[in-house]
């Protein structure tokens, strides 16, 4: 039956369908076949897996991201970046990197800042700082990542919620990994930039003055990754409390700090908000109904034990699993994986002897890195349709940023400390 539901998700995706639906679908023969479950409790499933107070979280991460975008605190990011970074090589290339990583913790989503990036730096970088266009997606795609690994991460939340890991640890835990990444790709940016003789954005190093001006212009930003951190720290709010606090928090700076919130721009930013809602709401309700057919199927047991036959060494376990999440990863949306394979795959982990709070990181930055292969790479697709770049040119101009994540993963993976460090002095 396990195959049947495999054959049948792969071909519902050949065929067009969306994510959604093809998750659902695909389950129909337990519900209906086998006569073990009745297809009404496929209806229950969908339901009860949105009854969750964790999940609360998600809603209020996603608004609170919308709402920070609408205040122009992105303007002031995109200047204090520059101020940091437009005077190296590579220039806007290492002003989009840094802006990922303070993009970080406000909207949680790759393919979000992605999209936003390559709107509003990409047709700079073309025009003035000598990238390609192809160059210039690679960059932006990349980067991207970063924003999907430092809190308040979406993918974070939902890898928590659904494997009930702790979610405060999960942010915590992605915070030194997320400052690794930055550094490894504005390395390789600075590599690149040189060889290719892209110019800096900015003709000397601007003073110090100048970059504390356009800080304290920022602080309300920058100091949003902080609070969770305090927060979870000292126990001052859970996750889901977090999130509804951070929405407070960006209406006040919204309406009495920055006033650039208008009711207009609020009313967007809540229809936006509810049509991003939507989306994930409506994967965690089909991947539920799977989700359930596959556990009644044994999935997760057959799928230990075909691993453990193979090898009982921690190392190559998690090699394989790194394998099957960046194969999945180029099948499916990231929302989509973490639901779907991950409480497939974590036990088999925590099985191995794997910390559950570092394996989740590496899933979650692994999945996110799928959004950058053909055939559904995600994000790659969203900034190459921005900027009007050929796959084939993105995969080209995106190789050295490839090694550079080879790098980041093999250190992730190996060296613990880098995702527990934190969590364990905090938490």
């Amino acid at each position: 039956m396990l195959l049947l539901i495999a054959v049948l998700f792969a071909c519902f995706l050949l065929v067009g369908m969306p994510v959604a639906f093809a998750l659902a679908l695909a389950a129909f023969p337990v519900f209906v076949l086998t006569g073990t479950m009745p297809p009404t409790v496929a209806i229950q499933k969908m339901v009860t897996a949105t009854q969750s107070f964790p999940l609360l979280a998600v809603p209020f991460f996603i608004f609170a991201g919308n709402l920070m975008n609408a205040t122009g605190i992105t303007e002031r990011l995109v200047r204090f970046a520059r101020l940091l970074t437009g005077w190296m090589a590579g220039g806007l290339g290492q002003v989009s990197i840094l802006l990922s990583l303070m993009m970080g913790g406000i909207s949680g989503s790759a393919v979000a800042d992605a999209s936003m990036e390559a709107r509003l730096l990409g047709p700079s970088m073309i025009a003035q700082g000598g990238y390609s266009k192809a160059a210039t997606a690679a960059v932006l795609a990349f980067g991207s990542i970063i924003t999907a690994t430092i809190p308040p991460s979406i993918g974070l939340i939902l890898f928590g919620f659904i494997n009930e890991v702790s979610i405060g640890r999960l942010f915590v835990a992605g915070v030194v990994p997320g400052l690794v990444l930055t550094v490894l790709l504005m390395a390789t940016a600075w590599v690149v930039a040189k060889r290719n003789g892209y110019a800096a954005d900015l003709a000397e190093v601007p003073s110090w003055r100048a970059v504390w001006a356009s800080f304290l212009d920022s602080v309300w930003a920058l100091a949003f990754p902080v609070i969770l951190i305090v927060g979870f720290r000292f126990g001052l709010f859970t996750a889901t409390e977090a999130g509804a606090f951070l929405v407070g928090y960006a209406l006040f700076i919204g309406f009495f700090v920055y006033r650039e919130l208008t009711w207009e721009k609020l009313y967007e930013a809540t229809k936006g908000s509810i049509s991003d809602l939507g989306m994930v709401m409506l994967l965690i309700m089909m991947a539920a109904v799977l989700g359930y057919a596959v556990t009644i199927e044994r999935g997760p047991q057959q799928i230990t034990e075909l691993v453990t036959s193979l090898t009982s060494e921690p190392a190559l376990v998690l090699l394989l699993v790194v394998v099957l999440l960046v194969v999945s990863g180029m099948f499916l949306e990231g929302a989509a994986n973490i639901l779907l394979v991950t409480p497939i795959v974590l036990p088999v982990l925590v099985n191995a002897g794997f910390d559950p709070v570092h394996m989740g990181i590496l899933i979650v930055t692994l999945i996110n890195f799928g959004g950058l292969t053909p055939p559904v790479g995600v994000i790659m697709f969203t900034v190459c349709g921005i900027l009007d770049v050929k796959t084939a040119a993105f995969a080209r101009a995106a190789l050295p940023y490839f090694v550079a994540m080879l790098v980041f993963f093999v250190v992730l993976a190996l060296v613990p400390a880098v995702s527990l460090f934190l969590p364990g002095r905090l938490m």
